[in-house]
C-alpha cells in the first residue's frame, strides 16, 4: 500500500523527527511510503532518502502565498505519484492534502496529524491561525485525525474540530539511540572544558518565541546565585553566538562564562546524554515534546513547563512548573540539584522506564500501522 506523507517542510523539529522515526519502523513489506514537502529539501530530508524513501518538493517559500503554478504542481505530483492513502503532516501540509484529494483521479482515504496545542489563536501567526480556523470546518469530511497529545485534542475540539474520527498517537522515542553514555558525558563535558562534578543543564529547541529561550536565560541568572558552577548549553537552529537578542541578553545577565550556544547539531544523542537536567521552557504551541522523551530515554530528569501533554510525558519522574515564570523553574532546577548525584540517578532511571513502558517508538508505528490497515480496509 501506497502511503503518501505530505508534509509542511523536513527540516528540523520535531514533528518533521517524528516523521523520521516513524518511517524508520514501519513495515516496509506491507507499506510503500513517500514523502511529498511543500517546501524545499533539507536535513530531515536527506535523513528519509537515507532510509530509501523517495523525497519530493513543492519548493514554497515559507511565509509567501502559494502561487497557481505550485498549487498545479502539487496536482501534478500527487497524481503522478499515485498513493493509496495520502497522511497530511503539520497544519500547512494537512490542507494541502485536503487540496490534492479534492484533485485526485479517484476517492482516495485521508489522514491528518496534527502535532500543535492551542492556548490562543493570537498567540498563533495571521497564516496557522486561518489553517486552524479553516481545519476545524474540513474536519468532518477527513476520516482520521491523529493527535499526538491529549491536550492537543481538546483544545481543537473546542475550537470545532470534529471529535468523531479522531484519536491520540503520542511521539515515540527509540530507546536503542537515547541511552545513557558515560563516554558521551565525559567527552562532550571535555570538549565544553566542564569537570564531572559542573552541573549542566540543557535546552534543545530552534529559535522561536514559543520555546521562550529567555525564560531560560532569567531562570539561569537566578541560579548561579546559589550554584556558581552551574552551566547551560541551548541547542537548535538560530541559537548561536549570532543571534544577537540570546547573546546581549546573556551578556546583560552577566552570564557569558556559565552559557554555551551551541546551534544546529546532528549529535543530539550525545549531548543528551552529558547533562544533569535537560529543559522544556516553553510557553505555549507544545504539544507533545520529542526532547523530553529523549532525554527521559537518556535517564536524564526533566524540569519542563506545563504545556501541551509535557506534565503527562514527564510523570512523577521530573519537575513541571508554570509557563514564563523564571523563579519557579530557577527553584524546580535547585531541587533536582539538592538531591545530589544520585537523587538525579534514581530519577533519571524511573524516567527512561516510563518511556519504554508506555511510548517506545515501536509501539507507536504500530498504532499508526494498525490505523492505515483499518482505514485501507
Amino acid at each position: 500500500m501506497k502511503i503518501l506523507y505530505l508534509t509542511t517542510g523536513v527540516s528540523i523539529g520535531g514533528a518533521e523527527l517524528m516523521l523520521y522515526h516513524l518511517l524508520s519502523k514501519i513495515n516496509r513489506n506491507r507499506f510503500s511510503p513517500v514523502v511529498l514537502s511543500l517546501m524545499g529539501r533539507d536535513t530531515v530530508g536527506d535523513r528519509i532518502e537515507s532510509l530509501g524513501i523517495p523525497v519530493a518538493h513543492i519548493g514554497l517559500e515559507p511565509g509567501k502565498i502559494p502561487t497557481l503554478k505550485a498549487f498545479s504542481n502539487l496536482i501534478n505530483t500527487v497524481n503522478t505519484l499515485k498513493p493509496d492513502l495520502i497522511q497530511g503532516w503539520m497544519y500547512h501540509g494537512n490542507i494541502a492534502a485536503k487540496l490534492a484529494s479534492s484533485f485526485y483521479s479517484h476517492k482516495i482515504p485521508l489522514l491528518w496529524s496534527i502535532h500543535h496545542s492551542v492556548y490562543s489563536l493570537s498567540s498563533e501567526t495571521k497564516m496557522t491561525a486561518s489553517l486552524i480556523r479553516s481545519g476545524a470546518i474540513i474536519s468532518k469530511f477527513i476520516q482520521g485525525i491523529c493527535f499526538v497529545s491529549n491536550q492537543s485534542k481538546l483544545q481543537h475540539e473546542a475550537l470545532g474540530y470534529s471529535s468523531e474520527n479522531s484519536c491520540v498517537i503520542p511521539n515515540g522515542f527509540d530507546t536503542s539511540l537515547f541511552k545513557p553514555s558515560l563516554e558521551a558525558r565525559a567527552a562532550f563535558r571535555s570538549e565544553l572544558g566542564l569537570s564531572e562534578q559542573s552541573i549542566l543543564i540543557g535546552l534543545i529547541g530552534r529559535y522561536h518565541p514559543m520555546k521562550d529561550h529567555s525564560n531560560f536565560i532569567r531562570a539561569a541568572s537566578l541560579l548561579v546565585k546559589d550554584f556558581p558552577d552551574v552551566h547551560f548549553i541551548m541547542v537548535g537552529t538560530e541559537v548561536d553566538q549570532e543571534n544577537n537578542f540570546l547573546s546581549s541578553l546573556i551578556q546583560d545577565l552577566g552570564l557569558s562564562n556559565h552559557f554555551h550556544l551551541l546551534g544546529e547539531r546532528s549529535d543530539i544523542p550525545r549531548l543528551i546524554a552529558a547533562l544533569d537536567i535537560n529543559t522544556v521552557a516553553s510557553a505555549y504551541g507544545e504539544a507533545f515534546p520529542l526532547v523530553i522523551g529523549e532525554a527521559m530515554s537518556s535517564c536524564v530528569p526533566c524540569v519542563v513547563t506545563d504545556v501541551g501533554d509535557s506534565a503527562w510525558i514527564v510523570g512523577n519522574t521530573g519537575r513541571v512548573v508554570p509557563p514564563r515564570n523564571s523563579e519557579a523553574l530557577a527553584r524546580a532546577w535547585k531541587e533536582l540539584i539538592l538531591m545530589g548525584n544520585e537523587g538525579r540517578k534514581a530519577l533519571g532511571k524511573a524516567a527512561r522506564s516510563r518511556i519504554i513502558d508506555s511510548f517506545s517508538i515501536n509501539s507507536v508505528v504500530e498504532q499508526y500501522e494498525s490505523l492505515y490497515e483499518l482505514i485501507l480496509a
